[in-house]
């Protein structure tokens, strides 16, 4: 099978990078064709692809007079269209898979699959289909859902979008683009969902979505047969470094209410705050950006693993990493998190953003007996072992590629 995957970066930003990364190196481990479709950046990873992709640039970074000016195009990028025909000829794929298409590549991307015939399977990595700003969580990090009843107004007045009105404006402006002109709705043929909480909620809003889709877990490529019993000295953060990954309440539980240690790993738009809590907590140690082994080793190493996320997070790569590697995680009672920590058994659940709840939650985990971290641990690997597995996934993602397929070639006939 020819598969075309395609994500707004080409590049390690977050989860639903490692999934677009993780599924292409999978399908071709198992003799399928792959093509990637993404946009240019210093940081990308080399691609065969290259010369397809888009140089957008983040509109972000852009002055005001500048964002006005790419408007037309992040509502609709004919470039991206015409760049994505191109590869579409040359490649030949027989189906369409699409993780991050937002923003950097626009709703262009699914109405030009369509036109040319190719079935979309979308993996729903977040909430954008039913918030403008993605994570349903307003500018002061307050689970927010008023756009649920597609009056976007909401996210321009609340400026929800990092508390900036143009950002707000703009992402409005797509989300009513998409309502009345392109509905990315009837662009898609079949929708992954990576938690059974995104998908219930997505079908409240909009029952269209519970014919055609399915739940399929993410996957890891650390090994369960690898995991080796370590109970380590410290917490361990790894990931994101943003606000709605409850970054803040971290740093202020391990400044001021606990003794523990907690290093952290990754970059994002907060690493300025986390580098300077460091400095100024002898318990806090950040580490920057880490991959492969020398994440491997930190995980490994570590107490627990702590995701102390305050939105509705759907199947975090950082859980299902850890995991496998038999390390116990503390995680937030919020969205799709409760699906894979059993509170005692393979982890700890806390109330999201609650200081109180936090801290009591690190000191009950730190203190527990080297039995009782065992039987978190074996328990941790088990689950692993049964839900995030590769053999599993790609048996669930080839059963949808294929149903697809099939569903597509009789409504052309």
């Amino acid at each position: 099978m020819r598969v075309l995957q395609i994500n707004a970066c080409h590049y390690p930003r977050g989860g639903s990078e490692t999934v677009y990364f993780s599924t292409a190196k999978l399908l071709k481990s198992h003799g399928h064709t792959v093509a990637f479709f993404s946009t240019i950046d210093s940081r990308n990873d080399k691609s065969e692809f290259d010369n397809y992709f888009v140089n957008n640039g983040d509109i972000r970074k852009l002055s005001l007079l500048k964002k006005i000016k790419r408007s037309l195009s992040y509502l609709y990028n004919n470039k991206v269209s015409k760049n994505l025909k191109t590869l579409v000829r040359d490649f030949n794929p027989d189906i369409a898979h699409v993780h991050l298409f937002y923003a950097e590549l626009s709703v262009s991307v699914l109405r030009t699959l369509k036109r040319l015939n190719i079935p979309v399977i979308h993996t729903v990595h977040d909430y954008r289909l039913l918030c403008p700003v993605k994570n349903l969580l307003d500018r002061k990090g307050n689970v927010c859902e008023l756009c649920l009843d597609k009056h976007f107004l909401h996210c321009l007045r609340k400026r929800c979008s990092e508390g900036n009105a143009t950002q707000s404006l703009m992402v409005m402006l797509e989300a009513y683009f998409w309502k009345y002109f392109v509905n990315p709705l009837d662009y898609i043929d079949y929708y992954i969902f990576v938690s059974r909480f995104s998908r219930i909620k997505h079908i409240g809003s909009n029952e269209n979505f519970k014919n055609k889709s399915s739940e399929i877990y993410n996957f890891t490529s650390f090994n369960p047969q690898n995991a080796l019993f370590t109970r380590g000295d410290y917490f361990l953060y790894f990931g994101r470094l943003s606000f709605e990954k409850g970054i803040e309440s971290l740093l202020s539980v391990f400044s001021l209410k606990t003794s523990f240690k907690l290093k952290i790993a990754g970059t994002g738009p907060l690493s300025d705050l986390v580098e300077k809590s460091a400095n100024e907590s002898s318990n806090i140690e950040y580490v920057g950006f880490k991959k492969g082994e020398e994440l491997y080793s930190l995980v490994k190493n570590s107490l627990f693993v702590i995701v102390p996320s305050v939105w509705y997070e759907n199947n975090p790569m950082t859980i299902i990493e850890s995991l496998s590697l038999g390390k116990p995680v503390i995680g937030s009672h919020i969205g799709g998190i409760p699906e894979l920590i059993v509170d005692g058994e393979n982890g700890c659940l806390f109330k999201p953003a609650d200081i109180q709840s936090l801290t009591s939650t690190i000191e009950r985990a730190g203190n527990i007996s080297d039995l009782e971290y065992k039987r978190y641990s074996d328990n941790s690997i088990r689950i692993a072992r049964e839900y995030f597995n590769s053999d599993k996934h790609y048996e669930e993602l080839l059963s949808v590629y294929q149903n697809v397929l099939k569903t597509y070639s009789k409504k052309n006939l």
